[in-house]
């Protein structure tokens, strides 16, 4: 399985063109097409990318959801309605819609930050806040994450 890792600034040119970084585009390789899936986070102000496989695997969980209920229709428009399939340029640049640009407050430089499974791209101070918040949560919780393979 490959997964998103690390931190990438990359600069968004006039066109709202911007370089997925290439460890990116190797984790996408092996998809049924040259790109990636890219929508609105509803937790946070910015934009979540992942595989299109990661995006078929989202909507089986909101299947099992209850198929006339609030929450099954929340999570289909704001994950399913709102995503949008970007393909890859000759030089690896995807174009970033104006109203992902907007929720994101991005303006010309984009930060991709990797969550394993997904990745975000953020407006780069508006990172740094929440990575602050972000690390001393993760400090007041560390007991919390459980090892679930006893041979590590």
């Amino acid at each position: 399985m490959n997964i998103f890792l690390s931190k990438y600034i990359n600069n968004l040119d006039k066109k709202g063109r911007v370089s997925i970084p290439a460890s990116y585009r190797l984790a996408l390789s092996s998809q049924s097409f040259n790109g990636v899936i890219v929508y609105p986070s509803f937790r946070n102000k910015c934009i979540e990318g992942c595989s299109l496989k990661r995006l078929e695997e989202l909507s089986q969980m909101i299947q099992t959801l209850d198929p006339y209920s609030e929450e099954r229709d929340a999570f289909e428009t704001i994950i399913l309605g709102e995503a949008i399939q970007l393909t890859f340029d000759g030089e690896g640049r995807v174009v970033l819609p104006k109203s992902l640009i907007e929720h994101a407050d991005i303006s010309d430089q984009a930060c991709f930050i990797g969550k394993g499974l997904v990745f975000e791209i953020w407006q780069p101070q508006n990172f740094e806040t929440y990575l602050s918040s972000a690390r001393q949560i993760a400090q007041d919780n560390r007991l919390t994450l459980k090892n679930i393979n006893k041979d590590i």
